[in-house]
């Protein structure tokens, strides 16, 4: 009676894990189970996270433009309501950009964003 094993493509697929492991510590880099186990987990994380770097970015973008906007004497909401009235159609990502690469222009923003909610 012969033990049969996979052979070749068990070899592979082996390979094709450990090499996605490398890097990781202990014995996650070189206990086969542990390595799945951890690739596993680490791939179900790397979706999750990159659905929630979409949330942190926006987050940082309104903070910028919320400091931004106050240092010009208008909060964020009024200033993202006046906008909104002027008709000014940039995102938080834009608008993040313009305040700090483009300070005279975020100035005339605040100002089209001040006179529409007159």
């Amino acid at each position: 009676m012969v033990r049969v094993t996979i052979g070749a493509p068990r070899r592979q697929k082996k390979n094709r894990y450990f090499k996605q492991a490398k890097g990781f510590w202990g014995g996650r880099s070189t206990l086969w189970r542990t390595v799945r186990e951890t690739l596993l987990r680490a791939w179900a994380y790397g979706t999750r996270d990159r659905r929630h770097k979409k949330r942190i970015f926006r987050r940082l973008w309104i903070v910028r433009v919320n400091a931004a906007a106050r240092a010009r004497g208008m909060t964020y909401a009024q200033f993202i309501d006046g906008l909104k009235k002027a008709k000014i159609d940039l995102n938080r990502k834009q608008l993040s950009e313009m305040a700090i690469h483009d300070p005279k222009g975020f100035d005339a923003l605040v100002a089209e964003a001040r006179s529409a909610r007159k």
